[in-house]
């Protein structure tokens, strides 16, 4: 199991915030899932029965969804899970295929609408912090570009720098890929999101996982509280 602390600014700058961490280990990633994938379309189908006939606006206006925009708003950014709702519900596009361990954080994402970063536990370099970015630190996004990022998102650390911010995403030194066995999913959470909703969310993905390699070993599913 692989250890993870917040640090007291973390504490401190986001009261209320709940960080989910699952992770597990011996898993076979296939190269396509047909369970997984028939989970991918009723998730789909699911979700634009739910909005029929609804806006933008609609969606927006879910409480998970709602306590995500005020907590993007802050930095003047837009919740970028509600524009993948919106092209599923609204614009009939379908998720994307990525590989089963990625796609299952994103089926699971369209049912409860929970940010969440998936890592590669073996390429993750020891001590891993929940912590807030500071004024003028920088991150190697997954494109390979440098970003100066804002002050005061919550973001992942470890020993080699940030490895996730809310705002900017993952870096591009943990990816989760198809050769990944052992893997990390951090689900952050602002103040209005019930922990309830994060566990749900956590077990989703578990059970998608498990669709494909239903002898993958849970090492931890845990949380830590602003």
């Amino acid at each position: 199991m692989l250890p993870i602390f917040a640090t007291l600014a973390w504490h401190t700058a986001h009261p209320g915030a709940v960080i989910g961490l699952l992770e597990l280990s011996g898993i076979h990633q296939p190269e396509t899932s047909p369970l997984l994938n028939q989970r991918k379309r009723e998730t789909e189908s699911r979700l634009r029965q739910r909005y029929l006939g609804s806006t933008r606006k609609d969606i927006a206006a879910h409480p998970v969804i709602a306590a995500y925009i005020r907590y993007y708003k802050r930095f003047s950014k837009t919740y970028h899970v509600l524009l993948q709702a919106e092209s599923v519900a609204l614009k009939d596009k379908s998720l994307p295929d990525v590989c089963p361990l990625v796609d299952s954080a994103f089926i699971s994402e369209m049912e409860t609408f929970v940010l969440t970063a998936g890592h590669d536990v073996d390429l993750l370099q020891p001590p891993i912090l929940i912590d807030v970015s500071h004024e003028d630190e920088q991150m190697v996004q997954m494109d390979g570009t440098t970003k100066v990022i804002r002050a005061g998102d919550m973001i992942m650390r470890n020993a080699e720098g940030i490895s996730c911010s809310i705002l900017y995403g993952q870096c591009k030194r943990s990816p989760i890929t198809a050769q990944t066995k052992h893997v990390l999913y951090v689900a952050y959470a602002p103040s209005g999101v019930p922990k309830e909703t994060v566990q749900a969310h956590l077990q989703g993905i578990e059970a998608n996982i498990r669709l494909f390699s239903p002898e993958a070993v849970l090492e931890q599913i845990s949380f830590l509280y602003g």
